[in-house]
């Protein structure tokens, strides 16, 4: 169960990681992306904006121009004589009114003391007097002059414009109204998506156009704006936040010569419709790319978990399978001194029977003493008899074990029937081998027949080692905290410092030719590496080598 555990987890890491391997680059580019689309797109919607409020700006001078230049012309083509006539100024008015349709509403001639001498118009202003009026004080000193807007004395929006006449020393002023609704609608066609609206301040930050429920504007940006204009004529956009946090954006334009500033304004998300509407499509096209991904990620980390599973599955049967041609390598190794110990009991039963049915064969056969004999020949046969099953009782013992399953171990048992399988080995080898196990070790958690591999390849692979007269392995068992540490040291010939590091790769022998596979260490790292341990070695030539084998101890409650 902990091992499926560990699994699903590895599972879900794998998966966790691709997926933010495969979305953080998607990410990064998009946001890459995105912003450096938004501010150019901005700064497009900006000039375009800009662009648009100058030519309307434009187009609204020429048209104030225009006024002002028919006017200097009647002032200029007519005696002031002839201007002082109502019915010429009548007859000029009514040809202006021809010409431009719903441009001018009426015309009037002002002397210096602000008095209208003559007039034309719907109006009854004939005599008005204008000597207190702002705009007169303004045009008067003024060869051309374009007014405010104001109520006067009409009481109805307008402004005017004016030309002045010099008649012996003495100016006068020719000045038009121009039709206010006229003008207004100039300025009210500016229209731009669903919210952009123009309208035209003054220098004091005063409408001069009618003012919309949708330019609800703080009059001291619209001052601010004003006197920035005064300072400086060209376009400028700013953004600003209006009642209940909505977003805008002003593009302001001076006129008239910095006089008047014509303000176009515009929701932000009106103006920037377009590039939401991208982001809404890059959102969606984002979450449904994203969402490939996860889905591919998952099924390609689940397909790749199962085959994970099966190489698992198979690694264990190779795990067994190699083990298993290392125990029969091991057995292979034993074979040899085992045999010739089963052949010196098996050759006194031989000659035991021998003796047996040659005294069977004298004439006293019957007597007391062969009787006697023979009992004692039997029992030599039983003795031998029983030896050869102990030695092939061990073997076999060793041979069937294939269960890996993990187990409650005696150790020095364990250990003592390992050192008992190779005690003949030994013997031929001129080597002693000696078990020392800590009176107070524990017993573990393990599988029996893994480390009974390990244990007993190590020996092996020691006695090879040893080739002295007299050698000496050293098996020690002790416990070292949580650990149980096995030794097993020999005094033979040593591994060469170069070798010590490769001596666990498989396939890698210091063995003659067709004396090792190179498979044994490598199995036996393996082992101890799955029971959560680890094995390593210490060797000095000429002096001899120990392998230090150290496996979680696991104590049971029960003593050993």
């Amino acid at each position: 169960m902990k091992k499926e555990a560990t699994s699903i987890r590895l599972g879900r890491q794998m998966m966790v990681s691709s997926i933010l391997m495969a979305l953080t680059p998607l990410l990064i580019f998009a946001f890459v992306l995105f912003y450096f689309y938004n501010f150019a797109y901005t700064e497009k919607v900006v000039a375009h904006l800009e662009a648009l409020v100058g030519r309307h700006a434009q187009d609204i001078d020429t048209y104030l121009h225009e006024k002002l230049a028919n006017i200097r012309m009647q002032a200029t083509s007519y005696s002031l004589d002839d201007l002082r006539g109502e019915q010429f100024l009548r007859e000029r008015l009514e040809a202006l009114q021809g010409i431009y349709v719903g441009a001018y509403s009426d015309l009037g001639l002002v002397n210096e003391e602000g008095r209208q001498v003559a007039y034309a118009g719907p109006y009854q202003l004939v005599r008005a007097d204008y000597s207190h009026a702002e705009w007169f004080h303004q045009a008067i000193g003024r060869d051309d002059f374009i007014s405010d807007v104001f109520l006067g004395i009409r009481g109805i929006p307008h402004f005017i414009v004016t030309c002045r006449i010099v008649r012996d020393g003495r100016p006068w002023l020719l000045r038009a109204t121009i039709d206010f609704a006229m003008f207004n609608s100039l300025v009210k066609d500016i229209r731009l998506g669903k919210t952009g609206a123009a309208f035209i301040i003054n220098r004091q930050g005063e409408f001069q156009t009618e003012r919309r429920a949708e330019t609800s504007i703080d009059p001291g940006l619209l001052d601010s704006i004003a006197k920035q204009h005064f300072l400086n004529n060209n376009a400028q956009f700013r953004e600003y936040q209006g009642e209940g946090g909505k977003e805008y954006f002003l593009v302001s334009v001076p006129l008239k010569s910095g006089d008047w500033v014509l303000v176009l304004q515009q929701e932000k998300e009106d103006a920037l419709v377009e590039l939401y509407r991208a982001r809404w499509v890059a959102m969606v096209v984002l979450i449904f790319g994203g969402a490939g991904i996860v889905f591919t990620v998952v099924i390609l980390t689940r397909r790749m978990q199962r085959k994970i599973f099966v190489a698992e599955q198979e690694q264990k049967i190779m795990h067994k399978q190699v083990v298993e041609a290392g125990k029969l390598a091991a057995i292979g190794e034993l074979a040899a001194g085992i045999a010739h110990e089963i052949n010196n009991p098996v050759a006194i039963m031989v000659e035991c029977a021998g003796w047996i049915k040659d005294l069977m064969g004298m004439p006293e056969y019957g007597g007391e003493e062969n009787l006697k004999e023979i009992r004692e020949t039997l029992k030599e046969i039983s003795i031998q008899g029983g030896r050869c099953k102990e030695i092939t009782h061990k073997l076999l013992s060793f041979a069937r074990k294939t269960d890996s399953r993990v187990q409650e171990v005696d150790l020095p048992a364990l250990l003592e029937e390992i050192i008992s399988l190779t005690h003949q080995k030994a013997r031929f080898g001129n080597v002693t081998v000696r078990l020392e196990v800590d009176p107070e070790l524990p017993r573990i958690t393990a599988s029996p027949t893994e480390l009974q591999q390990v244990i007993l390849n190590l020996l092996n692979n020691a006695i090879d080692a040893i080739s002295k007269k007299e050698g000496v392995i050293v098996v020690r068992a002790a416990h070292q905290g949580e650990d149980i540490v096995i030794d097993v040291a020999d005094n033979g010939q040593g591994i060469p410092p170069a070798d010590l590091h490769r001596i666990f790769e498989p396939f890698y022998t210091t063995k003659p030719v067709g004396k090792g596979t190179g498979l044994g260490l490598a199995i036996c790292d393996g082992i101890i590496n799955k029971m959560g341990g680890d094995i390593t070695v210490e060797s000095e030539l000429n002096v001899g080598t120990t392998f230090h084998v150290r496996i979680p101890a696991k104590t049971q409650s029960t003593p050993a």
